[in-house]
């Protein structure tokens, strides 16, 4: 099933969307899915980011070819920062080359998007807080997170974080085929099982640091291939059985 959050008409709206249509739900999806006798073209539909985050959960080097590339030692634990719901744009967004940056990249993820309020939960309980999965680009300002030291600014600005086209609800995560394409070349060619944590692994993990609330995002890392993006370019990220999100700089 696919969920999207979508304006209509100058209103936002949830739907599942099937074929060309979307079917508007009653409520947003995280007390249940409702849907309600309306349908709209998905054509005449302006998609939005995915979520509802009060908070945007990143892991880093969570893959073995990410950290072969980087030459670094596999973590023993996940490593995780944040990025503001500020950052968050959906597909066919633009991105905004922020004028004190001179070097930006692109980092394909796979981002999940939680269900219901999740605390000191246990591994194998999960998939129960989890409402699905969805594409993210994790753009960075690279020259910044060198010069900073650490990473909150050169992640942060606002549209550094697009996500979509929707959240797909039934999809093992296990071996997805993950991809970015720069200008319709391939740079990032990987797969989700090259995981040095689970996904279950993260979801748990994070919930024994914070609170996690429904529309709440975690994205699971980016595989090896990151690489620079400039003005005018597009960048599609496009993840096996989810779909394909699609961005420009400007």
């Amino acid at each position: 099933m696919r969920i999207v959050k979508f304006i209509h008409q100058k209103s936002i709206n949830w739907g599942i969307a099937e074929g060309d249509k979307v079917i508007i739900l009653k409520s947003p999806p995280f007390s249940g899915i409702k849907p309600s006798s309306k349908k709209v073209a998905l054509e005449n539909c302006k998609l939005l980011a995915p979520a509802n985050a009060s908070k945007i959960i990143f892991v880093g080097l969570n893959y073995r070819d990410h950290a072969k590339e980087l030459k670094m030692k596999i973590p023993k634990e996940p490593i995780i920062f944040l990025k503001p719901p500020t950052t968050l744009i959906g597909n066919k967004d633009l991105i905004q080359y922020p004028k004190s940056v001179k070097h930006l990249d692109y980092e394909a993820e796979l981002a999940l998007v939680i269900k219901k309020q999740a605390k000191n939960i246990n591994k194998q309980d999960a998939e129960k807080y989890i409402l699905g999965y969805t594409c993210l680009n994790d753009v960075t300002a690279r020259d910044l997170q060198a010069k900073d030291g650490q990473w909150t600014r050169a992640k942060s600005f606002d549209t550094f974080c697009p996500l979509g086209p929707w959240v797909e609800t039934k999809i093992s995560t296990e071996k997805l085929a993950i991809q970015s394409f720069l200008n319709k070349k391939i740079k990032q060619n990987s797969s989700t099982k090259h995981f040095i944590f689970s996904v279950s692994h993260l979801v748990a993990f994070i919930s024994k640091v914070m609170t996690l609330f429904p529309g709440d995002v975690i994205s699971t890392g980016t595989p090896s291939g990151v690489g620079r993006m400039k003005i005018g370019d597009k960048v599609i990220v496009k993840i096996e059985g989810i779909g394909e999100l699609e961005n420009k700089v400007v």
